[in-house]
């Protein structure tokens, strides 16, 4: 297979240094790689894009070897030095946008706009740590015994590992860099197999940060291959913290290694959002949130709306109003600005979507949107399909698991809203959730000790658009992790309880005394 990809697309790979054959481990400006060859491939068109070497296990040991080196001298540079270097980094992020963005769209399959508002999340972190780099702050302690001071502090951790999913190739890596790397930590990435040449683009450019400002090989990382790569990682003692985004699966399988050496575990696994809608929902609201929460990215994050439970009061007048906007989503080469939505990321990712689609069926629901797979001119890499809409029950076990791809499950209740919360609450995911209402009392009861028993809680918006500013993750088999915003910072460091006696005198614990 030869790469033919449109010249547009190879000004953006040139601009980043990617090239038609990348060796897809490295220690700052040096790349290395003596393992087997993976290709990546466009789901937009088919076309190779590009050849990465894969990680082998000698290569992983020098990358921790280097990574060592290089903490001992970034733990001591002071945290808002380091937030110059993230700062600097935000800088060429902007300068780049649109070819790296550009790249997300063609690697992974989302529209240009949503690849380049995944960059966006990465500047907009950059700024987040730079502010925060002079935030770093503990609290300061009353001490029972006269004469002394007690304080705690935040120290760096050592080795951040980031094993991120090939649905945001590179704005989930800046969420965990950017704060590691404030912290004090220095990380090595292993990036989706999937979309591997983003890893590389994104190296690249923080290579010539850390380059410009004379500062060591091994402050930031890279590893690519499959899940074998992921396991090195994940048994080595020296990574302090694994930060995992990925299923259900893969986050036990990682939760369990991690534990069993004692090592920390920053989980983002799967969601099934669903988005409550009341009797007092603005329904052209809700239409346009439910819309863009099971569409955008084809279905394929982690904060897709998979779930829309409708009071059955206004359940037909939903239904339609659905089914007329479907009629309206334009699919295609998400490199075009018209197109609503691009491909799945694989033909295996197809399967999936089929099998759900025939699942749904066999369990008893209704397809009030068939869906199905796009063939033709435009459609050529077989990865492109209809959105769907289904109608079903909670119980369903298709419902019940999480479904990437874009399949919207119609739950109609009954009765208050406590019906419709219990619901929502009745699956093993905990990530995002949402209700569309005007009533204050609805929405309170939503947000209450009694509601939404997931990470993020939304009152008149979707489920997916979370914000940098606030922490990001889910309860339950979601994990449980935070990344981004708020105090998530503090995942990245360890914490210190320091006393300071400043007399003469030595007072012991629970009043013992020695006659020395």
């Amino acid at each position: 297979m030869e790469t033919t990809i449109d010249k547009t697309i190879q000004k953006s790979l040139d601009l980043l240094g990617v090239k038609h054959l990348n060796q897809g481990t490295s220690t700052g400006t040096n790349f290395f790689g003596d393992g087997e060859i993976i290709d990546s491939v466009s789901p937009v068109d088919g076309n190779l894009i590009g050849k990465v070497t894969t990680t082998t296990k000698e290569d992983f040991d020098k990358v921790i070897t280097t990574a060592q080196t290089a903490f001992k001298t970034w733990r001591l540079v002071p945290a808002p030095q380091r937030g110059e270097i993230v700062r600097q980094f935000g800088l060429k992020l902007r300068a780049l946008k649109h070819p790296l963005g550009e790249l997300v769209s063609y690697e992974m399959g989302k529209s240009l706009q949503e690849g380049l508002g995944e960059v966006q999340e990465m500047i907009d972190i950059c700024d987040f740590a730079v502010g925060l780099s002079r935030q770093l702050q503990g609290s300061t302690l009353h001490s029972e015994r006269p004469g002394h001071r007690m304080y705690d502090q935040y120290h760096p951790l050592g080795i951040v590992g980031i094993i991120s999913a090939f649905n945001f190739p590179v704005a989930v890596w800046a969420w965990n860099t950017a704060l590691a790397w404030i912290a004090g930590d220095v990380c090595i990435w292993k990036a989706s197999e999937k979309a591997p040449l983003c890893s590389i683009a994104c190296q690249n450019i923080i290579s010539g940060v850390l380059k410009e400002n004379n500062l060591p090989e091994g402050i930031s990382n890279i590893v690519n291959g499959n899940y074998k790569v992921g396991e090195y990682m994940t048994t080595n003692k020296q990574v302090a913290l694994i930060s995992a985004t990925g299923s259900i699966r893969m986050g036990k399988i990682v939760a369990k290694t991690v534990a069993e050496r004692l090592g920390r575990s920053l989980l983002e696994l799967g969601g099934n959002n669903a988005i409550i809608v009341t009797p007092d929902a603005d329904v052209k609201m809700t239409v346009i949130g439910a819309v863009f929460g099971a569409v955008g990215t084809a279905g394929q994050r982690c904060t897709s709306t998979r779930r829309l439970i409708i009071h059955e009061s206004i359940y037909d007048k939903v239904k339609e109003a659905l089914v007329a906007a479907y009629k309206q989503i334009k699919i295609g080469n998400p490199l075009d600005e018209e197109i609503h939505m691009g491909p799945l990321i694989d033909k295996d990712a197809v399967k999936l979507y089929q099998n759900a689609l025939q699942q749904v069926v066999d369990e008893g629901g209704n397809l009030v949107v068939e869906g199905g797979v796009l063939e033709g001119e435009g459609f050529e890499s077989g990865c492109y399909v209809k959105p769907a809409i289904a109608e079903a029950k909670n119980s369903f076990e298709i419902v019940q698991n999480e479904t990437f791809a874009p399949v919207l499950y119609l739950i109609k209740y009954s009765g208050d809203v406590e019906n419709a919360i219990e619901i929502q609450n009745g699956v093993v995911q905990g990530l995002s959730s949402a209700i569309m209402t005007n009533n204050l009392r609805e929405a309170e009861k939503f947000l209450s000790q009694a509601g939404s028993d997931c990470g993020i809680a939304n009152v008149n918006i979707g489920t997916s658009g979370a914000e940098i500013g606030g922490a990001f993750g889910g309860e339950k088999e979601t994990g449980g992790g935070r990344e981004s915003g708020s105090d998530a910072w503090k995942v990245y460091m360890r914490r210190q309880t320091n006393t300071i006696n400043y007399t003469t005198e030595l007072p012991l614990a629970q009043g013992i005394k020695f006659d020395l």
